[in-house]
């Protein structure tokens, strides 16, 4: 009989990588899609690198392409619009650059070794979803093993018909854990677009607000903020997530455990995400 049946509530958590375990701020991707389009003229903010968070990342660098304001400077420097072909080589800047960013950004997040063993505590399954592709997923896999963070299963943007906000990566770590029904399955990230995917596939959700793209600072970055400027940027995070429709929005990965507790009392009441 499967676990849900006989009332256990949860058994599955898939959790995003970066922003959510590692890269506090979600640091490495943004700085790269900054560089690969300043290799080639055009200069990208880091708030304009972070619009569209959590997508693929040659469907990323493509909307990133389409902002007008980028579009405009592109027309300008090239003469022509950023096609596909251009789009071909600016993913490969991007993804050459990404590996070194990765590296200086792979430290897990706080909280993360302990939270990722009270699930297991608990009899759930760990799996793990990205918008990297699976090149660039095998160098970061590999850091975070050696930190102490190791999924049951992985799934990467490039490996699924098509990444968030659709559900195929949720979906193909449920088929990889075996885990169903879908309701017993919670997805945890820190990008509208991780709420989106898994609200498509029917599982809870939780965002992780402090550590996000959508805050985008280091650990040390928030150190130094003031007070009441720290928590007018974090109360905006929290309201951008919920207005996703995340189930819950917390902190950090840390803070998720009471977030599961309830959950699982919902479960037993008989609700649905």
């Amino acid at each position: 009989m499967h676990d849900r049946q006989r009332g256990k509530g949860l058994n599955a958590a898939i959790f995003d990588w970066g922003g959510t375990v590692v890269d506090y701020g979600c640091r490495a991707p943004a700085a790269a899609l900054v560089e690969a389009f300043n290799l080639r003229g055009v200069t990208v903010t880091i708030e304009q690198a972070r619009e569209a968070m959590g997508v693929n990342k040659r469907v990323h660098l493509e909307m990133i392409s389409k902002l007008p304001a980028v579009a405009d400077q592109w027309m300008r420097v090239h003469g022509r619009a950023c096609d596909n072909r251009e789009l071909d080589a600016l993913f490969e800047q991007f993804l050459s650059r990404l590996d070194g960013y990765i590296c200086t950004y792979a430290d897990l997040i706080p909280g993360t070794q302990q939270t990722i063993g009270a699930c297991r505590d608990q009899g759930m399954k760990i799996g793990s979803s990205s918008g990297y592709s699976r090149s660039t997923m095998d160098v970061l896999q590999e850091k975070a093993r050696k930190n102490g963070f190791e999924p049951d299963a992985v799934v990467c943007g490039d490996e699924v018909p098509a990444g968030r906000p659709e559900p195929w990566m949720c979906l193909a770590n449920a088929q990889a854990l075996r885990v169903f029904p879908l309701d017993a399955i919670v997805k945890v990230g820190d990008t509208v677009s991780d709420i989106a995917a898994g609200r498509n596939a029917g599982m809870w959700t939780i965002g992780v607000a402090k550590t996000s793209s959508v805050m985008g600072l280091g650990e040390d970055e928030i150190a130094a903020l003031p007070q009441p400027e720290y928590r007018q940027r974090l109360d905006r995070v929290y309201q951008t997530l919920n207005e996703a429709g995340a189930d819950y929005v917390v902190d950090t990965i840390a803070d998720i455990a009471p977030c599961l507790d309830q959950i699982n009392h919902r479960l037993a009441s008989g609700e649905k995400p």
